[in-house]
C-alpha cells in the first residue's frame, strides 16, 4: 500500500467536526503518541525493556493510531503524507551531507 493509498482509504474512516478538525487532529496525534509511549513505558517497567511479541503488537497497533492522525492532519494541512516524506528524506539527507544530523535546531 502506497501512503496516497493509506491516505485515501483513511479518510473514508474520518468523523470530526469540519470546524474544528485541525485542533482535533493535532490533539488526536498527540494523543495517540502518548499512548504508544505508554505501551514501551510499561515494557521498560513490567518487563526490564525486552520487548515480547504481544508488546511489540501493540505498539504496532498504536502506530497505525499515529499514522492514521498523521496522514489525516496532512490533507487538513493542504498537502498529503507522501509529500511529507518525501520533503522529509530530503531535509534529513541534506542534513547528513552537511554534517548536521547530530545537534538540535529545526533549520540546521
Amino acid at each position: 500500500m502506497t501512503f496516497k493509498e493509506y491516505s485515501i482509504a483513511a479518510s473514508k474512516t474520518a468523523c470530526y467536526p469540519n470546524d474544528v478538525a485541525l485542533a482535533y487532529l493535532v490533539m488526536g496525534l498527540a494523543g495517540e503518541a502518548g499512548e504508544l509511549c505508554n505501551k514501551y513505558k510499561k515494557v521498560l517497567r513490567d518487563a526490564d525493556g525486552g520487548l515480547i511479541e504481544e508488546n511489540a503488537q501493540a505498539m504496532l497497533c498504536e502506530s497505525g493510531d499515529v499514522l492514521w492522525y498523521l496522514a489525516r492532519l496532512c490533507d487538513e494541512l493542504g498537502s498529503s503524507l507522501e509529500t511529507v516524506a518525501k520533503e522529509n528524506v530530503v531535509k534529513l539527507a541534506s542534513r547528513k551531507e552537511r554534517g548536521k544530523i547530530k545537534g538540535s535546531g529545526d533549520t540546521r
